[in-house]
């Protein structure tokens, strides 16, 4: 008996349906998005107000007063003068409160006089002339900033008694130190971006008898460090300089000395054993030189120290204990000298410092029992000896810090792999299960092209 061709026709339509069926259900429906058409709303036009048509009469133009180039001030007319040849402004009062941060002046009476005077930022024309600074020698400060013009060769004899603080920032190109030397009654010498020429500081600090503080920074200061200091001095920084030579014992017999700051020269010879005769010091700053042997025991006996940097030196022996125990520590920088042994900071004291630099120490190395490895010191863990762990080869290490890295990640993405993990294998994607029902539904079809050759056959 044949088979009916149209019943063979039925048949192999209704395969295809299925499999077109089965294979357009997996796949995602198509994301539309809605086309919204936003029609604007009509903004009505405002109907225009009529205006009262007014007449109105023009007020006569008044010419502008001049401005007053003078002022009703008690300050002397000489020294009146001598401001304007300096550029500084006088329309206002200059002892008025509204010039304090440019000058100052005192309470005398019928004229007041200055006390002290800030230039800055002056132009590169301006000329300071003798005549000036003789009008203004009541002065007991005079501030220079920005303010390349030169000083005369001499100040004015008064001038130089009478001044008290002398400071000059990225302003005068040069200057002597027998110039300097003049200012004997200073309390306070400040010079920074100063070319200073001197064979060395004692050429006038050693006639600043009444000296409180003295900061003399990058300006090329060549030669040694002085060896008499005056008892008054609480504050010296003669750091970024070109100073050679030892440290002297004799600085440490300044009783009231509060801050030391000779880094960046070319000091080098020990650190003087006499240094906790310093015992109001809280800033010592000698890094940047260099100098050798090891840290002194006394330095145990400064209490209040705050600021310690012995950095980029060639400083040598074991770090002293005594250094965990300071409580008002903030900053300690003892990187880059040749340090060894066993590191005595503890994670209590190093979370107490604002600033700890302790790398570049190679013969260095810390208790990993009480330093957890993930803070970054810059020096090796200690072996059971005390000495530090040698690092791996080159090879080794790239390969280990790869594999490391990959443990580390491992360590705190976890949860977020095994998440991946369960989403990859909930089960058989749907591009398989499409590939699947399209390779089955292309046998279904091949058998039945072959079962209808032979029923037609």
């Amino acid at each position: 008996m044949e088979p009916d061709p149209t019943f063979a026709l039925v048949l192999f339509s209704l395969l295809l349906l299925a499999s077109t069926t089965l294979t357009s259900s997996l796949s995602p429906p198509p994301t539309t998005t809605p086309n919204h058409t936003h029609t604007p709303t009509p903004t009505p036009t405002p109907t225009p107000t009529p205006t009262p048509n007014t007449t109105t009469t023009p007020t006569p133009a008044t010419s502008p007063s001049p401005p007053s180039t003078s002022t009703t001030t008690t300050l002397d007319p000489k020294q009146l003068r001598a401001l304007q040849s300096l550029n500084i402004p006088t329309t206002t009062d200059p002892c008025s409160s509204t010039h304090t941060t440019t000058t100052t002046c005192d309470s005398s009476k019928p004229f007041r006089h200055l006390l002290s005077v800030t230039l800055s930022n002056c132009s590169t024309t301006l000329q300071i002339s003798t005549t000036a600074l003789t009008s203004l020698s009541t002065l007991t400060s005079l501030h220079l900033l920005n303010c390349p013009s030169p000083l005369p060769p001499h100040l004015p004899p008064t001038l130089s008694s009478n001044l008290r603080s002398f400071s000059s920032l990225n302003s005068l190109k040069k200057l002597t130190g027998v110039w300097l030397s003049h200012l004997k009654n200073l309390t306070d010498l400040t010079l920074s971006g100063c070319h200073v020429t001197a064979s060395g500081p004692s050429v006038f600090l050693s006639n600043m008898k009444f000296l409180q503080s003295v900061t003399i920074t990058h300006s090329n200061l060549t030669g040694y460090l002085p060896k008499h200091y005056h008892l008054n001095l609480t504050h010296i920084d003669l750091s970024a300089n070109q100073l050679k030579g030892k440290i002297p014992s004799s600085l440490t017999h300044l009783e009231n000395l509060q801050t030391l700051n000779l880094s960046s020269n070319s000091l080098m010879g020990e650190i003087p054993t006499s240094i906790g005769d310093l015992l109001y010091l809280q800033n010592l700053s000698l890094s940047s030189n260099s100098l050798s042997g090891s840290i002194p025991d006394s330095m145990a006996e400064i209490p209040g120290l705050q600021h310690l940097d012995l950095g980029s030196n060639q400083l040598n022996g074991t770090i002293p204990k005594f250094i965990s125990q300071m409580k008002d520590l903030k900053y300690l920088n003892l990187e880059k000298n040749s340090f060894h042994g066993v590191m005595p900071f503890n994670a209590s004291f190093i979370k107490q410092l604002i600033v700890f630099k302790i790398g570049g120490n190679t013969d260095l190395c810390y208790n990993h029992s009480t330093i957890s490895s993930k803070v970054k010191l810059g020096i090796a863990p200690c072996d059971k000896h005390g000495l530090p762990i040698p690092p791996p080869p080159a090879k080794e290490s790239s390969s280990d810090s790869r594999s490391s890295g990959e443990s580390s990640d491992d360590d705190y993405s976890d949860g977020e792999e095994s998440n991946h993990k369960e989403e990859h294998h909930h089960g058989p994607s749907k591009v398989v299960l499409g590939v699947a029902i399209g390779l089955s539904s292309i046998v279904f079809l091949i058998v039945f092209l072959v079962l209808i050759s032979k029923w037609c056959g």
